[in-house]
């Protein structure tokens, strides 16, 4: 005689636990870029070498709309980044100090990069031997000069700077903006809360294009590779290896010894925690564009808040060592070479000062056109050079932007650590963060629960005052 038995009863699951349930890994962010970068490359070359004029176009259209998002946040973002972060500075004790500070390590490490630029250029003459000449150039649309850096500055209405996207004219109206909020205190509160909360607005919209950064690189690259391919690489190996050369000098040379020897801190953790913001820089080849990412892990290492919203939106406009240092410095070498223009000592010199005090001409938009015309207009040598270094100029934009974003961090790092300020602790356990994974709301915590919240900082060690609330950066 057989016997049924009932099916015994699940354990009820453990108070506080959740269900569980299956779930499709995911991919690492990582991952997904180098996936849409090896992609890119393999669609770009089918594209050219079978003449398929169809994936051509469609891989141009992905990655001119990957940019395209990324613009049509620029300009209000800059905006209320630049006005708020400087009446964050409300917050901070010393606040002139720490902007004094700031601005003196951006020129000092800018004057260290154009030094390695010029050496590498002079050591290898990156524009001799190359079969290029004059004619192959031709003379931009734009150019850029002194006069027009000055006087472009200040914008003829409110409207043109945010249609035309001019970000040194949007810089100089959120200058005022802040400067002048800071002066009407209280008054201004009501304005203060409605910038906050468009900027976090912003944020959490440009985190939403962030994350379509592999289709962008899947674009990007594929359209360098199906309208140039690999004939470049004769004529512009020398000046590209010179780029990348002097890029990873500084961001693996010139940063971890200032972090070590001058801050005091460990350089290796400071990468762990910067990464996700080089990374992204590296694909998106925006500076403005990574500004939520930088800015939230330089507060995961323990920059205060007050400071991290003020240091790090001021470099995504102005700190620019890879476009505004080490490029125009071979790109004044390569094309004097080219067109048999011989530079003497004032010519170096006048690359050192246009380097050091010409960076924002570059604003963080996406490569270096205008600081190069600057640096030629300057020298006196033909702009019809910038023609010949547009060619290449995708491939070299990805390590100049990953340069840009590391020094954006480090410094703010840097003067933290030397102003005693820095919460050592949280950066001691800094590490790399998926960006898919993170909370973009901008409380710096992982959806997955993972990383915590981002300190304060205000409040950590070598603190000087207590922490008082400030925006959520994204």
């Amino acid at each position: 005689m057989s016997t049924s038995s009932s099916p015994s009863p699940a354990p009820a699951p453990a108070p506080g636990a959740s269900p569980s349930r299956s779930r499709v890994p995911r991919v690492p962010f990582w991952a997904q870029i180098l996936a849409g970068l090896v992609l890119g490359v393999l669609l770009g070359w089918i594209a050219r070498s079978a003449d398929v004029t169809w994936l051509g176009t469609a891989l141009d259209r992905v990655g001119g709309t990957f940019v395209q998002l990324l613009k049509l946040v620029v300009a209000p973002l800059v905006f209320f980044a630049i006005a708020i972060s400087i009446t964050n500075l409300r917050n901070v004790s010393n606040a002139a100090r720490l902007a004094g500070r700031t601005l003196m390590w951006f020129l000092i490490t800018s004057l260290i990069a154009v030094g390695i630029g010029l050496t590498i250029g002079l050591l290898t003459s990156p524009g001799a031997g190359t079969g290029l000449n004059p004619a192959d150039g031709e003379r931009p649309e734009k150019s850029g000069s002194w006069l027009d850096f000055l006087t472009g500055i200040i914008p003829e209405n409110v409207i043109t700077p945010f249609t035309e996207l001019k970000v040194l004219q949007i810089v100089f109206m959120a200058a005022v903006v802040g400067i002048a909020a800071l002066k009407l205190g209280d008054r201004a509160a009501p304005l203060l809360s409605f910038g906050e909360a468009v900027l976090a607005l912003l944020q959490k919209a440009l985190w939403w294009v962030i994350r379509l950064a592999p289709l962008g690189t899947l674009g990007l690259i594929g359209t360098a590779v199906s309208e140039y391919g690999w004939d470049l690489l004769g004529p512009y190996a020398t000046f590209t290896i010179d780029v990348y050369i002097g890029c990873l000098l500084v961001m693996f040379g010139v940063y971890p010894l200032l972090l070590g020897l001058v801050g005091k801190v460990n350089p290796v953790q400071f990468y762990r925690g910067a990464w996700p913001a080089i990374q992204l820089a590296f694909v998106s080849r925006s500076s403005v564009g990574t500004m939520p990412v930088t800015q939230k892990v330089t507060e995961r290492l323990g920059v205060p808040r007050e400071y991290a919203s003020f240091a790090v939106p001021f470099g995504a406009t102005t700190k620019m060592d890879g476009c505004a240092a080490i490029y125009p410095a071979l790109a004044a070498i390569f094309v004097a070479e080219i067109f048999g223009v011989s530079l003497g000592l004032q010519e170096y010199l006048l690359i050192v000062f246009v380097s050091v005090i010409g960076s924002a001409a570059t604003a963080g938009l996406t490569g270096a056109t205008v600081m190069t015309t600057l640096t030629l207009s300057t020298l006196g040598l033909p702009l019809e050079g910038v023609g010949l270094l547009l060619a290449i100029d995708p491939i070299l934009d990805m390590i100049r932007t990953a340069t840009n974003v590391a020094g954006q961090a480090a410094v703010p790092v840097l003067v933290s650590a030397r102003e005693k300020i820095l919460d050592t602790d949280a950066y001691a356990s800094a590490k790399s963060f998926d960006i898919n994974d993170t909370d973009d709301t901008g409380d710096g915590a992982a959806a997955d629960g993972t990383g915590g919240p981002v300190s304060d900082a205000t409040g950590g060690k070598g603190s000087a005052a207590p922490p008082s609330p400030a925006p959520a950066p994204a």
